[in-house]
């Protein structure tokens, strides 16, 4: 008999799901990346550092998602909106007399100021997606989803969907099912009480679709975090 499925309702006005970003632009998928959904749990049970050792445990494990949208009064799905861009300069203004704000101060890679005074900003550009939910149906022993799912209703640190400033508006886990079939039905009907529509969903592997390379399997959190890739397909929900 195969492992049950946790149920994760991801939803909230702004998420961000970075897989291929650098410093200066902070890109965001169009779904759930495995890393971030690891990174949640590891959250919820309060689990820092490298992480190696449960990473390992999670990384083959089976990882549906499903995407919606909002419905109009007509019960139509509204189109998706365009990725939000947030421009930031980070840096400037500090007192750099005082050895802690210095230590703020954007720096270049070989260390040094961005200015000969130290004074340098840098810019970046952060992207998110606007009012989508997503469902994920995440496999593992019986046991240790009971544990996860204590876990994000009582978690020990604080849940954001990619990034700090997108905080989830539903309680994420929603229960424990037999199959991903059942979870993902179980969605559906918990989208329908929301008025939301399926637009597409992601499957791990190769099938009929979209496949896509992703680079977002960890193997380390940390300092040095170390990933890596899987296949996935894009499916569009009829």
């Amino acid at each position: 008999m195969s492992d049950p499925y946790l149920l994760l309702w991801l939803e909230a006005p702004l998420q961000s799901w970075g897989h291929d970003s650098k410093f200066g632009r902070r890109d965001s998928l169009d779904f759930p990346t495995k890393s971030g959904v690891f990174g949640l749990l590891c959250c919820a049970l309060g689990a820092g550092g490298t992480q190696t050792e449960r990473l390992a445990q999670w990384a083959d494990r089976d990882m549906q998602v499903q995407a919606y949208v909002l419905m109009d009064q007509k019960g139509k799905p509204l189109p998706r909106q365009p990725l939000m861009r947030d421009f930031h300069m980070v840096g400037a203004g500090y007192d750099l007399s005082d050895p802690w704000q210095k230590l703020l101060e954007p720096r270049k890679s070989d260390g040094k100021p961005r200015t000969s005074d130290g004074g340098g900003a840098k810019m970046t550009y952060r992207y998110y997606l606007q009012d989508m939910a997503f469902a994920v149906a995440l496999q593992g022993p019986q046991e240790e989803l009971v544990e996860l799912q204590r876990a994000l209703q009582n978690p020990v640190w604080d849940l954001y969907l990619g990034r700090k400033n997108c905080v989830p508006t539903e309680f994420i886990a929603q229960g424990i099912y037999e199959d991903g079939e059942q979870a993902m039905a179980q969605a559906g009907l918990l989208a329908e009480s929301k008025n939301r529509s399926p637009v597409f969903k992601v499957l791990q592997g190769e099938h009929e679709g979209e496949v896509l390379t992703l680079n977002d399997v960890p193997l380390q959190f940390g300092e040095h975090k170390l990933y890596r890739d899987r296949r996935v397909t894009v499916l569009p929900v009829p």
